[in-house]
């Protein structure tokens, strides 16, 4: 069947595979579709209407140390591990060409589940998760260890082998997309994986374990556990038989796996987590209209769902009312819509909690004194589905709520500063560092900015930029991770010492 080209084609798609039970609900475990040990599930709710899509399998202790037991299995046999890494080369790109040859179906998934726009799901989401998977099979028959320079009758060997049975626990907000993040290296590598997809969004995970093994990755080698953070997560931290934990989510649960992961057998742990991120408008930018586009993308998109959301707008005090009014111009681009609308920008919010929680925010913002420029109310109540309107604030200082904490909404808020020195004392005046924007037409300054900013990623004279060759990841309690690039393989691969006297 042809890509649906409107809302109705995705509507009755959706109506099609829902109805006819077509929906994956069940745990993946050496290679096969299992229950849950307990028999337990969980409701998977779609935002967009308040339905309940399917009942998920919830998994638990029993299942993580089955699933852990089939990864470790499958590691020791070498059946995957012990493949030469041009042939695991070739199962990556069959892997990710046939989430490219299923995107249709994957990306609907994401859409029905987590409430993202569909033209985001095809374009954003599966195809990154393809290109993810493509791009670390392409490097991993490139990767050269290393020789130590030596006296003559001796030779050092520097080696990277993979780390065993990694743990893989992702977000809600991107699931096909962080899963991906991980698989390619973890995978590419030689590693086992078990996959903890997010409670609020499991579906794509759980269908991509059966594409996983249709591309030739063999039984056990990828496991998927859906199940509740507080379970399943759980176990798998404290797991004895993991050797390395990853991990993207919030920061109040990335320190928790931090003390699990000290409590057990000191795994090794990769965390990315929150951010709070100032995006820098001085009076020197080079086009206020271009940043006042960037802007509103960087707080709506993805319902402002993202980690790296531009969720401080510090302006310089000149341009402030001036690029106040284009952003609230921008803003009518991305008003919410139903998300199988391919001309939908801005969908639903995960959840009924996701959408309390972004609304308890709004009323600290009033209360705290801030202005409310546009939005601050839920919409489209009567169909039952979870929207909210793109929000700005404006007066805000650094030390209020919405200043300070993650709201993970389409909430915006305005601080105005007066000089180099004060953007950087605010914009680093936070517990988070994990991205920051810099707009300004002073090449010294701009550099300048990119050095003082104590946050992992820094863009110039634009917002959210970079592809699969640069690092993503932060600073501070931003975490210390890094997904994507060359250096993500860190993560993934042990270093070994090999001394060698040769008389």
């Amino acid at each position: 069947m042809s890509t649906p080209t409107n809302c109705q084609q995705w509507q009755h798609l959706a109506e099609t595979i829902i109805t006819e039970g077509r929906i994956r609900t069940e745990a993946f475990i050496e290679g096969e579709y299992r229950t849950a040990v307990s028999g337990e599930r969980f409701d998977c709710i779609s935002p967009i209407d308040g339905r309940i899509l399917c009942r998920v399998a919830s998994c638990d202790v029993a299942d993580a140390n089955i699933a852990v037991s089939s990864a470790r299995a499958a590691f020791n046999s070498g059946v995957w591990s012990e493949l030469p890494p041009v042939k695991r080369k070739q199962i990556m790109l069959r892997f990710a060409d046939l989430l490219e040859a299923n995107s249709d179906e994957l990306a609907l998934l994401e859409t029905l589940d987590m409430g993202k726009p569909i033209r985001y799901s095809c374009t954003v989401d599966v195809k990154g998760a393809a290109s993810a998977l493509r791009w670390s099979g392409e490097a991993i028959d490139k990767i050269y260890d290393e020789i130590a320079p030596t006296a003559h009758n001796e030779i050092g060997m520097i080696t990277r082998e993979p780390v065993g049975v990694v743990a893989a626990i992702v977000p809600w907000n991107f699931p096909i997309l962080m899963a991906c993040w991980k698989l390619g290296p973890a995978l590419a590598t030689g590693n086992s994986v078990v996959l903890k997809p997010s409670e609020k969004s499991p579906l794509t995970a759980i269908r991509m374990a059966q594409i996983a093994i249709k591309a030739g990755i063999p039984s056990g080698v990828l496991n998927v556990l859906p199940g509740l953070g507080d379970k399943v997560g759980k176990a798998l931290a404290l797991h004895m038989d993991v050797d390395t934990l990853v991990f993207t989510g919030s920061t109040k649960v990335a320190k928790q796996l931090m003390i699990y992961a000290g409590e057990s057998n000191m795994k090794r742990i990769w965390l990315e987590a929150g951010g709070k991120s100032p995006n820098i408008v001085f009076n020197d930018a080079p086009d206020l209209q271009k940043a006042a586009e960037a802007a509103a993308a960087a707080i709506a998109f993805n319902q402002g769902e993202v980690c790296t959301a531009g969720s401080r707008l510090l302006v310089e005090a000149e341009v402030k009312d001036e690029l106040l009014r284009l952003i609230i111009k921008e803003m009518e681009f991305w008003q919410p819509g139903h998300p199988l609308d391919p001309a939908t920008t801005c969908g639903a919010v995960v959840d009924k909690q996701q959408l309390d929680t972004v609304l308890s925010y709004i009323r600290a913002g009033v209360a705290e004194g801030a202005e409310l420029v546009i939005g601050g109310d839920q919409i489209m109540a009567e169909s039952g589905g979870m929207y909210i309107e793109p929000t700005i604030f404006s007066n805000v200082n650094n030390k209020m709520v919405i200043a300070k904490e993650e709201i993970f909404g389409p909430v915006l808020s305005v601080i105005t500063f007066d000089g180099m020195d004060e953007a950087i004392s605010i914009a680093n005046d936070s517990i988070y560092g994990l991205a920051a924007g810099v707009w300004t037409a002073n090449l010294s300054k701009a550099h300048k900015m990119a050095k003082a900013l104590r946050s992992g990623m820094v863009w110039i004279n634009h917002y959210d930029g970079g592809d699969m060759t640069a690092p993503f990841g932060g600073y501070k309690q931003s975490g210390n991770g890094r997904d994507k690039s060359l250096h993500a393989f860190d993560k993934y691969t042990e270093i070994k010492a090999t001394w060698i006297a040769l008389d």
